[in-house]
């Protein structure tokens, strides 16, 4: 089975462990991920103002590359890239004339969107394409001892109309960690900002914020997170470091891409080259419960 997705910015950048492992653990399910050709950045940040049409121009051009490739569903690992994909296709549908403006737009070889495709997460993909219970039967080494609290973040639940679960009590991640065979650890933090675009311009906020979901995991008993943002990771990872000179009795912990741990769980071996994309080296952990 081959399905279209939409890797964004990040994924071929900074995070190329999260591309790396969401294409080999799709395959290990069966499933042959075909990167959408010419695509460009979603957007970012999904506007605000309702009358903003040219920030709808980014993200509806991706959906009308993968209608022009004949997909009926264009799959987004990036939590922000879903974000600003799905809303995107709501909010033209709500009116047809910002469609029709938009196309006015666009040259007029690339031709007109029709909001024929549905953008899907991979983690709702998981679940209701392919199902948990086959994800457990396809495991083979099963990430038995591991303590995963689930962080889920803004995006994959706010707002409504884009929301891949409960927004007060999201489970869809910790299914998938309980199927791969590690345990999910609820804490109160997991769906708490992590401060986003706060890391530009005001360090001490994404500290404080960082330190206080790395606390509330640990306390609940968790070693290690995962999330399904590359901005989540970089803000609670990488942002480890500055956390700490505000809070020096914070302990390290690892960071995974919920794709990294499925890889793992599906047979494949850890990359050197994921270690370098985390700040906190996840080597320990891993080889400790003999996943190295």
């Amino acid at each position: 089975m081959s399905v279209l997705y939409f890797p964004g910015c990040t994924l071929k950048n900074k995070a190329e462990n999260f591309d790396q492992s969401f294409v080999s653990s799709m395959a290990g399910l069966g499933v042959d991920m075909k990167e959408l050709d010419r695509w460009n950045c979603c957007g970012t940040v999904f506007s605000m103002a309702s009358d903003d049409l040219m920030s709808q121009l980014a993200p509806i051009r991706n959906l009308l590359r993968a209608e022009q490739q004949g997909a009926d569903a264009l799959l987004a690992p990036c939590s922000m890239c879903y974000n600003t994909l799905a809303r995107a296709k709501h909010f033209v549908a709500q009116e047809p004339d910002r469609l029709e403006k938009l196309h006015s737009f666009m040259y007029k070889e690339q031709g007109d969107y029709k909001g024929a495709v549905d953008v899907v997460h991979p983690l709702a993909y998981l679940r209701d394409s392919i199902g948990f219970d086959l994800v457990a039967k396809k495991v083979s080494r099963p990430l038995e001892g591991l303590k995963l609290g689930a962080y889920y973040g803004c995006l994959l639940t706010r707002p409504s109309i884009v929301s891949i679960d409960d927004p007060q009590k999201p489970e869809v991640m910790d299914k998938l960690i309980n199927a791969l065979g590690a345990e999910s650890v609820y804490f109160e933090q997991r769906t708490e900002c992590c401060g986003s675009y706060q890391t530009l311009t005001n360090l001490a906020v994404v500290a404080n914020r960082t330190n206080m979901i790395i606390r509330s995991a640990r306390t609940s008993g968790a070693q290690a997170l995962v999330t399904s943002c590359p901005l989540c990771a970089y803000n609670l990872d990488q942002m480890q470091r500055e956390a700490r000179k505000h809070h020096s009795d914070l302990s390290p912990m690892p960071v995974f891409y919920f794709t990294e741990l499925m890889a793992l769980a599906l047979g494949q071996d850890w990359k050197s080259e994921w270690t370098e994309l985390h700040e906190v080296d996840p080597a320990g952990l891993l080889k400790e419960h003999g996943l190295d």
